[in-house]
């Protein structure tokens, strides 16, 4: 369903990526695992447009997309959760989540996405009338993530959908992960804790530096010698 190959971004004279390679199929769940400045969120802004890259190409369902803006990648069915949320705080949160079908083919369906989102996070139904800073982190981030449903996406990225979250919010985001990937949508999401991404995840990929140093089946990736002792200290 996506396919990098080869890619290298750079930011003036610094170079983020060196010739990344990835891959995911349809009906996945694959995490992106790497230390802080490993270039992960880089990766995934260059497959929706939001960072140009100075070679390699990006391809999604068999067409390239590196060379269109992020609004026609949208159009296409790639959603893009950025870190941090990204919220609009002095808007309520259902105003918050139309703003994510705003193009054509998202907006037909707007009811229908709406009762979706509201089903898969009845506790933002609830909230729909809450302005969004109001919110606690947990519940912002489920507004993050359903903002990103609205558009309808066939494929969803998340960038650090655990971060800074309590553990029992964790887990409640960890099975929506997972319903979202049972109603057909292939998920991409970008994690630092090795153990809780390949937890959920069907394969995983390991950046660091910018270079891609190890991928395979999450079952693999755990009991990999370099990933154990690299990144879970055993």
């Amino acid at each position: 369903m996506l396919c990098v190959t080869d890619l290298e971004v750079k930011y003036g004279d610094f170079q983020a990526l060196w010739g990344v390679s990835l891959e995911v199929r349809e009906g996945e769940v694959v995490c992106l695992l790497g230390p802080n400045g490993a270039g992960k969120s880089t990766l995934i802004s260059a497959v929706s447009g939001l960072v140009k890259p100075s070679k390699g190409s990006v391809e999604f369902c068999g067409e390239r997309i590196d060379t269109l803006p992020t609004h026609q990648i949208v159009t296409r069915g790639l959603s893009q959760v950025m870190e941090q949320r990204r919220l609009f705080p002095y808007l309520t949160v259902e105003k918050n989540l139309l703003l994510g079908s705003y193009q054509a083919r998202a907006r037909a369906q707007r009811a229908e996405s709406l009762k979706w989102v509201f089903e898969l996070f009845p506790m933002l139904e609830e909230r729909r009338n809450q302005m969004a800073n109001s919110l606690s982190g947990g519940e912002q981030q489920m507004v993050a993530l359903a903002r990103g449903l609205m558009s309808r996406p066939k494929f969803l990225m998340v960038d650090e959908p655990f971060l800074g979250l309590a553990p029992i919010i964790v887990q409640k985001i960890l099975d929506i992960i997972k319903k979202i990937n049972a109603a057909g949508v292939t998920v991409l999401f970008i994690e630092q804790n090795v153990q809780l991404a390949l937890g959920v995840s069907h394969r995983g990929y390991l950046l660091e530096s910018g270079r891609m140093v190890a991928a395979g089946a999450s079952r693999q990736l755990l009991e990999s010698d370099m990933v154990r002792k690299v990144y879970l200290g055993i």
